[in-house]
């Protein structure tokens, strides 16, 4: 389950009505679906589009996307870490980025700005079960939990639109990428 961490106020939040009021004023989507039963761990890419058909298919229509597929990394995949050498600074996109979490795990950081909510830089951990978009131009990092594994669902309207645009300020260097909680203890 989803969970923020805002630094700047040494506050967490762990509620799921919580998550999404606090993210609302950012417009990002946070929702939470179920896989325990649903899919078979070891499902392939076609298997889990299949499963979650009608959901992809609200979300095109709701976000304009045109195409989904599947991505899943480990330790073994190879060229891990250059592909998050990419992601791991700060950068926007010229489109969403949606991802919804099969299996594993990872930290979205947020360098948020918003009329109603501020100017904070947050923490969201995204495991099993959570669907998050990250708007278009929406100054952002990723990067795995420890056991450096996911596997996800992800949308796009053009997956060019993904290309990071990088933001120079190394706010992102003030910031450990680490995943908190009993799994990551």
């Amino acid at each position: 389950m989803a969970s923020i961490s805002i630094p700047s106020e040494n506050r967490q939040i762990d509620n799921v009505d919580e998550i999404r009021q606090f993210l609302e004023p950012y417009g990002i989507w946070f929702e939470n679906w179920q896989v325990e039963g649903r899919i078979d761990k070891e499902a392939n890419s076609e298997e889990i589009l299949s499963a979650y058909k009608k959901e992809i298919d609200k979300l095109k229509e709701r976000g304009g996307y045109v195409t989904a597929d599947v991505i899943q990394v480990s330790p073994e995949t190879p060229g891990l870490e250059a592909m998050l050498a990419k992601f791991s600074k700060e950068h926007t996109h010229s489109e969403d980025e949606v991802r919804f979490i099969i299996s594993g795990g990872g930290i979205f950081y947020i360098n948020g700005k918003s009329e109603t909510a501020g100017d904070k830089v947050f923490a969201i951990q995204v495991e099993e079960g959570d669907l998050i978009n990250v708007p278009k131009r929406t100054r952002h990092w990723f990067d795995l939990c420890q056991d450096r594994r996911v596997k996800a669902i992800r949308l796009f309207i053009d997956p060019a639109g993904w290309t990071p645009d990088y933001v120079d300020d190394n706010i992102d260097d003030n910031y450990e990428p680490l995943c908190w909680g009993p799994r990551y203890i």
